[in-house]
């Protein structure tokens, strides 16, 4: 599926309404290599993010190739990176880039022509950024994607214990709000422009293409935050489902009234089924049964 005319929100909404509210992390790393029978290598690492694709390209909403599994095989990694994208869009699941990209001025349109830019071999339909150069450092890539029809997930409240020191921090600049509520608002007000734009400023079902990265097991950190996830009107990936504790029940603890706008991330679960593809996709099928 190539990035048109559409955004991604929309297309993101349309492929949640058609599958279900899942993504799949496609996360190679060594062990689940050697779980598959395959060598540590480019050539393990082709034939296994090949077959996730085949699998499951039609039976979820998204897919989720994690860039670093990719680039610690060197060049040849970030050539399979490339024909993993390319497949993807050719079987017509949506792509989400994990690369959690952040810098500042021209280093961080390199990135945005890398990950975002039409016609670069590596630009999914979306990438993860990291704002703590500041939100306003990502214009750069925000710009790139929201005119190529692709998206951004912003890293938010992520379910790491580190990331609390950051992510719930109080500023001293912006009437003492979380940091995790500063970004939520500034996504909000990009994705309040491009609905408008696009003449749709108030249906409760549109999506725009500014998401967030929200852990699936933080609970109430959201609330405690003051982080309005339902005001951000963007989709909210939420890693963390099936083998790292998350379930149905702990996003709907943590996202509240904005359940709608949830695209849940699972990995290890699925993944740890292969290599059948009959199995990876009844283990999808189990995840996103759950989530509906």
């Amino acid at each position: 599926m190539s990035a048109g005319a559409r955004p991604f929100g929309e297309r993101l909404a349309g492929a949640i309404d058609a599958t279900g509210r899942l993504c799949v992390g496609i996360d190679p790393h060594p062990q689940l290599l050697t779980a598959w029978g395959l060598a540590d290598d480019a050539t393990g690492l082709r034939e296994f993010s090949l077959r996730v694709v085949e699998a499951l390209a039609g039976s979820v909403a998204a897919l989720k190739p994690q860039a670093a599994f990719y680039e610690r095989h060197g060049s040849a990694g970030i050539a399979v990176l490339e024909e993993t994208i390319a497949a993807a869009r050719a079987a017509g699941v949506l792509t989400i880039v994990d690369a959690k990209r952040g810098d500042i001025g021209s280093t961080m349109q390199g990135y945005a022509d890398a990950f975002l830019r039409e016609g670069s071999p590596l630009a999914g339909d979306a990438v993860t950024l990291s704002p703590y150069l500041g939100f306003g450092s990502l214009a750069p890539a925000i710009d790139t994607a929201l005119a190529a029809g692709r998206g951004v997930f912003v890293l938010c409240l992520t379910s790491n214990p580190e990331g609390a020191s950051v992510q719930l921090a109080r500023s001293d600049t912006d009437e003492g709000r979380s940091v995790a509520a500063t970004i939520a608002r500034a996504a909000a007000a990009l994705n309040a422009e491009e609905l408008a734009a696009g003449g749709d400023p108030g249906a409760s079902r549109s999506l725009g293409s500014v998401g967030l990265v929200v852990g699936a097991t933080i609970g109430e950190a959201a609330r405690a935050a003051g982080v309005d996830l339902v005001g951000v009107r963007g989709p909210l990936l939420m890693p963390g489902v099936g083998a790292q504790g998350g379930s149905a029940q702990s996003v709907r603890a943590v996202v509240g009234e904005a359940w709608q706008q949830v695209l849940a991330s699972s990995s290890r679960e699925v993944l740890g089924a292969g290599p059948s593809a009959d199995d990876l996709r009844s283990a999808a099928a189990r995840a996103a049964a759950s989530l509906a």
